[in-house]
């Protein structure tokens, strides 16, 4: 008999998909507003790649250090929690037993059935059982401080690379539309890319993260306009 493939659901890719959106999303806007800030108020190419370049290095680390630390005090939570679990189990059994069995109640479950089900998960993996059931905490929601990090950093880098290559390549005069045209470019591919990961329309996540980069690096242009300070 053929063993019967395991289903792989989208949600099993939340984790690194938000990282990664993330990430490329704030590498194309951040390096390329700058470059834009930058380019609108010079009249030479080097403080913009100066900038663009600053802007895409400084983005990536920070981006890193930023989910490390974001994503090591939920990992911090969730030990703390699975540790008072592990303690209320020890101590307290039979009230954790019932505990559980209300949660199966809330879920359709008749009584003697929310019971049944608490006994034998309970004896198959208790804390487990907890972790998932009663606190939230699967494999698919567990933190993982150094993959987030790697993740939204390498992404960061990878969105932000685009904006400094226009920097160096593009013509001082076609500077501030060429950094519009290949950031909102890069914006729509990263949009299908994610929606397409994600299992859903591309549409909807294409004009929302076009719009709000356009919105972003108007802003920062309007501001190098605004200073009218020739580098």
């Amino acid at each position: 008999m053929e063993a019967q493939n395991k289903e792989d659901h989208y949600i099993m890719r939340s984790n690194w998909l938000r990282a990664a959106v993330l990430g490329a999303n704030d590498g194309i806007l951040s390096t390329a507003s700058v470059a834009i800030g930058i380019a609108a108020a010079s009249t030479t190419r080097d403080p913009v790649v100066l900038a663009s370049v600053a802007a895409l290095v400084a983005g990536a680390l920070s981006m890193a250090a930023g989910e490390y630390v974001s994503v090591s005090s939920q990992s911090d939570l969730e030990k703390s929690d699975l540790e008072r679990e592990k303690m209320e189990l020890a101590t307290m059994p039979e009230e954790e037993l019932r505990e559980l069995a209300l949660i199966y109640e809330g879920r359709g479950l008749r009584p003697d059935t929310a019971l049944e089900v608490a006994r034998q998960l309970t004896d198959h993996d208790a804390l487990l059982t907890h972790a998932r059931d009663e606190l939230g905490i699967s494999d698919l929601t567990e933190a993982n401080p150094m993959q987030a990090a790697l993740a939204s950093a390498s992404a960061f880098l990878a969105g932000g690379i685009l904006p400094v290559l226009v920097s160096l390549f593009s013509p001082l005069e076609w500077m501030v539309p060429g950094q519009y045209i290949v950031a909102i470019l890069a914006l729509g591919l990263l949009g299908y890319t994610a929606a397409t990961a994600g299992g859903t329309p591309a549409i909807r996540p294409i004009i929302r993260i076009t719009f709000w980069g356009t919105m972003a690096m108007g802003l920062t242009a309007f501001v190098g306009y605004l200073f009218g300070v020739n580098i």
